[in-house]
């Protein structure tokens, strides 16, 4: 099977750090070739991912201006799906899979007869875009997949029609995670992620004053990845006004640190050693790469029980989960009791790229079979 997989133009494969839906990629593709998948790849030219072929326009992803007036950007994703559009003209492509957010499932509508069998993965909030979503129609030939159970049941009526179902998100983490050695515990807590409202870093940093436990926030403020970056930042991005006006109040350098990106070995070290990592949603999040990654490394999961966390975490064995953001403190204070061996084992079980790759590769046949289904019938 020869299969397009459209990472899109806003970070290179692997990504350097943050970069959700790349990491995914970058974990999925090397298992999928394993067993066999021949993998093109719609990307940024300095993307390093092994493949079998690679599709680019822009040499550099262009996640630095995302966040700039639309008249500024608006042609970025066009390019790129051109791109896509003419290698699948070539005719020799079995299955796109497609991770470009809202272009990505229009494009590949639009192509209509003329396109191959297509799964989309939904990686996002799927309240986003309603007049897209409330009127998906890919007939028989491209399908949507989420990357949770809880993620679909947010969805509109039309896409859910055409939901062929999810796929939990996997790290190479967990291969051999059960057998690793336990690892020293330095008590500190964890919060890993882009800082935006979603993510709730205002109210951890609340929280670790309050209840008096040490805080490590870990993660890109829009597109500036060190402290010292933001001194020139753009003070009319939308991240860098949250981080501000509701984070940076609470970040002394003692009690709350942020130590900007963290990337490869550092910050699985960071994770490893940590106490916890802590969740305190704002919404629903929809996979959860980040969980997945400390459970993993052995570290429990302490957060809100929304979005993909219930089916990610068993309360009481691999994390501690409650619907009352006032009561997050206290199981911080109360997470010594989750065994890290369990948290291994888990991730081991349940979380590794096979297993990913093993649910992915029974969608490409399901969407394979419904398209070619639907053209016998016509």
């Amino acid at each position: 099977m020869r299969v397009l997989v459209n990472a899109g133009p806003w970070l290179q494969v692997p990504p350097h750090g943050y970069g959700g839906i790349e990491n995914v990629i970058a974990t999925l593709v090397p298992e999928l070739r394993r067993l066999g998948v021949e993998v093109v790849l719609a990307t940024v030219g300095e993307s390093s991912l092994p493949v079998e072929e690679q599709v680019s326009v822009f040499p550099e992803g262009m996640f630095g201006v995302l966040q700039r007036p639309y008249n500024q950007v608006c042609g970025v994703v066009p390019a790129h799906q051109n791109a896509v559009v003419r290698r699948l003209a070539e005719g020799d492509i079995d299955l796109v899979h497609d991770h470009v957010e809202a272009a990505g499932l229009s494009t590949l509508v639009a192509l209509g007869a003329y396109g191959p069998p297509a799964l989309h993965t939904l990686h996002w909030d799927l309240q986003k875009h309603p007049e897209l979503y409330g009127t998906f129609d890919g007939g028989d030939r491209v399908r949507v997949n989420g990357v949770s159970a809880d993620q679909l049941t947010h969805a509109p009526a039309a896409l859910q029609a055409g939901s062929v179902g999810h796929v939990h998100l996997a790290t190479p983490l967990a291969v051999g995670a059960d057998r690793r050695a336990p690892v020293v515990k330095d008590g500190s807590v964890v919060v890993l992620g882009r800082i935006n409202p979603g993510k709730g870093q205002d109210l951890a940093a609340r929280l670790a004053h309050e209840a008096g436990f040490d805080l490590v926030l870990a993660g890109p403020v829009g597109p500036y990845h060190r402290p010292e970056d933001l001194a020139a930042a753009d003070q009319q991005n939308p991240d860098v006004r949250f981080w501000r006006e509701h984070v940076a109040p609470h970040v002394d350098g003692d009690r709350v640190r942020w130590i900007g990106t963290v990337t490869g070995e550092d910050r699985d070290q960071l994770v490893a050693g940590a106490r916890a990592t802590l969740f305190p949603l704002r919404w629903n999040e929809p996979g959860g790469t980040a969980v997945v990654e400390s459970l993993a490394l052995g570290t429990p999961v302490v957060g809100i029980a929304r979005g993909c966390l219930p089916e990610l975490i068993e309360h009481g064995r691999t994390g501690l989960l409650t619907t009352d953001e006032a009561e997050l403190g206290d199981l911080v204070q109360a997470v010594d009791k989750i065994e890290e061996a369990e948290c291994r084992a888990e991730a081991a079980r349940r979380f590794t790229p096979a297993v990913m790759a093993a649910g992915y590769l029974e969608l490409y046949e399901k969407v394979r079979s419904l398209a070619a289904g639907s053209t016998e019938r016509s």
